[in-house]
């Protein structure tokens, strides 16, 4: 099909453009957001609230209420304590809540934790 005036061949099918197609498999958003956040430098905030979101299933109920994660900075999670006692408990339970972290969060689990006594409410 020709228009006037216009010397291109027409393909019969609308939108066609005679070059094939490449399919991809679609990708889930779970999986494309992390790299868009890292494309655009963003990657380690992400990281961070990923952490600071599995923080409280980690350390369990009976922390909960006790302590409060500040951020995550090259791989270390910083805490606040309700106070000393606090600190000391949860300095003990250390291994259970880093495997914990591991096991929701793979290899971008932090390797170690600073703690500080301020207001966690």
């Amino acid at each position: 099909m020709q228009r006037d005036g216009d010397s291109r061949p027409r393909s019969k099918r609308p939108g066609a453009t005679g070059t094939a197609r490449r399919r991809s498999t679609p990708e889930s958003i779970g999986d494309l957001l992390p790299k868009l956040l890292e494309e655009v430098g963003l990657g380690a905030t992400a990281q961070a609230v990923q952490v600071i979101r599995a923080w409280d299933e980690a350390v369990g109920p009976a922390f909960q209420a006790h302590c409060r994660p500040d951020g995550v900075r090259n791989g270390v999670i910083h805490a606040r304590v309700r106070d000393s006692s606090w600190m000391q408990r949860l300095q003990l339970e250390k291994p259970a809540i880093f495997a914990r972290l591991r096991e929701l969060l793979g290899d971008s689990a932090p390797k170690d934790m600073r703690l500080r006594i301020g207001p966690v409410d």
